[in-house]
């Protein structure tokens, strides 16, 4: 516990919080145009060929996002949205593209956490 006169001398300091998404500038998604699609690796204990797009958002800004999912229809000049959310296994990777929304469809099909991957109810059957 601080003193009156600690108090005085030092005021007390906010902690600060630190922003993980800055393409993002404060909004939960983002609008953007593909400029490629290509696949990364990940990091050292894993093995795979991971989906990624880099993408060129409203704001000017250069983004490298991951594509969720398996498989999609995404090209060169493709409309997505992006969120915030890092892909663990991928070195810089801090955003995702969501699915269903603009150019980038949803997997039919899909029973189990259907709003991560953009399936509506009635795709089911």
């Amino acid at each position: 516990m601080a003193t009156l006169n600690q108090i005085i001398c030092n005021k007390r300091k906010a902690k600060i919080k630190r922003v993980r998404t800055l393409a993002l500038e404060q909004a939960p998604q983002k609008k953007g145009v593909c400029l490629r699609i290509f696949i990364q690796t990940p990091r050292k204990p894993n093995s795979a060929l991971r989906k990624v797009a880099r993408i060129k958002l409203s704001n000017k800004k250069l983004i490298s996002a991951y594509i969720p999912g398996e498989g999609h229809n995404l090209q060169q000049h493709s409309n997505v949205l992006i969120r915030g959310g890092r892909v663990k296994d991928l070195p810089g990777m801090k955003y995702k593209i969501i699915r269903g929304k603009y150019d980038f469809a949803g997997l039919p099909y899909r029973k189990k956490r259907r709003s991560k991957y953009g399936t509506a109810k009635n795709q089911q059957k």
